[in-house]
C-alpha cells in the first residue's frame, strides 16, 4: 500500500459483488485494493470522499458514431469524448461509417487513429468495416487492433459504406470466423423494406410503418442461420424489435454465438410521444410502442439483451428536417445515457448494479477490455463516475457538449446527475469542467 497515489472513498461503491461502502485504492492508473469504507488513508495519498454520491465504474460504450475526420462538423473526437466524459463514459469505441475515409482498410484506420490521437478526453477504440469488396482487408484489419467488423444488411445511409448482399455476406462471415473476429451487424432485411410503405412527410406514424418489426426480425433469424452452420461469432446492433427476442433466445439456448445490444432511447422513448414533425427523434430501426418497450426491458432482465449502448449519431441540425423520409437518421446520446437509462430503470425496479451490468461490464466483455475496463476491481483501470442518482435535472440543449446540439431528450426531467469522471485515476471532468485530453487509444488485446 505504500505506492498508493489516491484514495476514492463513498458509502455507495458499485462493485462486482454488490454495493457497499468502500475506499479504492489507486497506483498507476490502476485499482490497487478494494478497502472498508474507513480504512486508514496511507501517508501520501490523497483522499477523495464522495460522500453517499454512488462510485461506478467508468461507462463502455461501444457503438459511437465519431464521424472525425471527413464529416467533423457532424461531431468530432474532441466534442464527442468530452460528452462522453460528462456522462461518465471513459471507454467508447468509434464506428466506422460516417467518417471519410471509412475505417475499411489499415490505411483507413491509420488516419483516424492520427485524428484521435491528441483530440481524446477519455479511452477510444475502433471497429473495422466488413463492405462487398474489402472481405481481403479485413485479416489485416483484425491484426491491426480493430475491435470487430460492422456490416450493414440495408442500405447505410452513405454511400461509401454499401450493404452485404447475401453471397456478400457469408463470404464476410466466413473470412471473420476463420481468424475467430467478431462481426457487428445493423439487422433490417432490405426485402422487408422495400415492402412496407414508404411515405415522406411529418408523420411519425408513417416513418414506424416504413421500418417494420419484420424486417428485423427476418434479418435476425439470417444472422442466426449463418452464425449457426458457420460458428462464427455475431453481434446483433440496436435491436429495437421485441419480436425477435425469442429467436434470439432459442439460438442463445442452442449454443449459437449470439450477443445483442439495445440503446437507451429505445428503452425510455416511446412511438407514442413522438410528435409529427420532430426528426430528432428519427433513428433506424426506430423507436417503437411503449408495449414493445417493456419487452426490451423483460429481456434486458432475464439476460436476452447483454448491454445497452448509446449508437451515439450526430449529424448538423440542416438534416434534421421535418421530413421523416429525408431526415438524417441517428440520436446524440453520449452525454445524457447514463441518466436516461438510470431514470428508466429505477422506475423499474432495477439498481445501479443492473445499469453498470448492462452499461459497463457487459460492453467491456464484448469487446474483450473485460481484463481493464468495466468493474471496480483489483487490477482494472482506475476508470470512474461518480453518480448522484436522487438528483435529477432537466435536459437543456445548450448545456450539452455534442457539437450539434439537438437531443430528443429536451426538457425532459432525468435522474442521476455525473458529478466527475475519472480516467486511469485523473480527473477529466467536474463540475468546474474538463481536464486536457488524456485519452489513450486502444487495440484489441490478442
Amino acid at each position: 500500500m505504500s505506492d498508493v497515489e489516491l484514495v476514492l472513498r463513498s458509502t455507495r461503491v458499485i462493485t462486482p459483488e454488490g454495493t457497499r461502502p468502500a475506499s479504492v485504492a489507486v497506483a498507476a492508473g490502476k485499482i490497487t485494493a478494494v478497502l472498508a469504507h474507513d480504512a486508514e488513508v496511507p501517508a501520501g495519498a490523497r483522499l477523495e470522499d464522495f460522500g453517499d454520491d454512488a462510485l461506478l465504474p467508468g461507462l463502455v460504450d461501444t457503438h459511437v458514431h465519431v464521424n472525425d475526420p471527413g464529416r467533423t462538423e457532424w461531431e468530432g473526437f474532441w466534442t464527442a469524448t468530452r460528452a462522453a466524459a460528462a456522462g461518465g463514459i471513459t471507454t467508447l469505441v468509434d464506428m466506422p461509417l460516417n467518417s471519410l475515409p471509412p475505417t475499411t482498410t489499415v490505411a483507413h484506420l491509420r488516419t483516424k487513429q492520427d485524428v484521435a490521437r491528441t483530440r481524446a478526453h477519455i479511452d477510444v477504440g475502433f471497429w473495422g468495416g466488413a463492405l462487398p469488396d474489402n472481405a481481403g482487408e479485413l485479416g489485416a484489419l483484425h491484426d491491426a487492433g480493430v475491435f470487430g467488423f460492422k456490416a450493414f444488411l440495408s442500405p447505410s445511409g452513405v454511400e461509401e459504406f454499401p450493404e452485404l448482399g447475401p453471397e456478400q455476406l457469408t463470404r464476410s462471415l466466413t473470412e471473420i470466423a476463420g481468424f475467430g473476429g467478431l462481426l457487428i451487424v445493423h439487422a433490417e432485411d432490405p426485402h422487408r423494406l422495400a415492402a412496407a410503405p414508404q411515405k415522406g412527410g411529418p408523420r411519425y406514424a408513417d416513418f414506424l410503418a416504413s421500418r417494420p418489426r419484420r424486417a428485423e426480425d427476418s434479418a435476425v433469424a439470417h444472422l442466426i442461420e449463418q452464425a449457426r452452420r458457420l460458428d462464427a461469432r455475431v453481434h446483433v446492433l440496436h435491436l429495437s424489435s421485441s419480436d425477435a427476442l425469442p429467436l434470439i433466445a432459442e439460438a442463445r439456448a442452442e449454443g449459437v454465438r449470439l450477443s445483442v445490444e439495445t440503446c437507451p432511447h429505445y428503452l425510455t422513448l416511446t412511438a407514442e410521444e413522438v410528435p409529427d414533425g420532430a426528426s430528432e427523434f428519427k433513428c433506424c430501426p426506430p423507436i417503437r410502442e411503449a408495449a414493445n418497450q417493456d419487452l426490451l426491458w423483460q429481456a434486458l432482465a432475464d439476460g436476452t439483451i447483454d448491454c445497452v449502448v448509446t449508437d451515439h449519431s450526430p449529424s448538423t441540425a440542416d438534416l434534421k428536417t421535418d421530413d421523416f423520409a429525408t431526415a438524417w437518421g441517428g440520436i446524440s446520446g453520449l452525454q445524457l445515457s447514463l441518466s436516461a437509462v438510470w431514470t428508466e430503470a429505477r422506475k423499474r425496479g432495477h439498481g445501479l448494479e443492473d445499469v453498470v451490468r448492462w452499461m459497463s461490464s457487459g460492453t467491456a466483455r464484448l469487446v474483450g477490455l473485460d481484463g481493464r475496463k468495466g468493474a471496480i476491481a483489483v487490477g482494472r483501470d482506475a476508470d470512474f463516475a461518480v453518480l448522484d442518482p436522487d438528483a435529477t435535472f432537466t435536459v437543456d440543449p445548450a448545456s450539452l457538449q455534442h457539437r450539434n446540439r439537438v437531443t430528443a431528450y429536451a426538457g425532459k426531467t432525468l435522474s442521476g446527475v455525473v458529478r466527475s469522471t475519472w480516467l486511469r485515476g485523473r480527473r477529466v471532468f467536474a463540475d468546474a469542467g474538463f481536464g486536457e485530453p488524456s485519452g489513450r487509444l486502444l487495440v484489441r488485446e490478442r
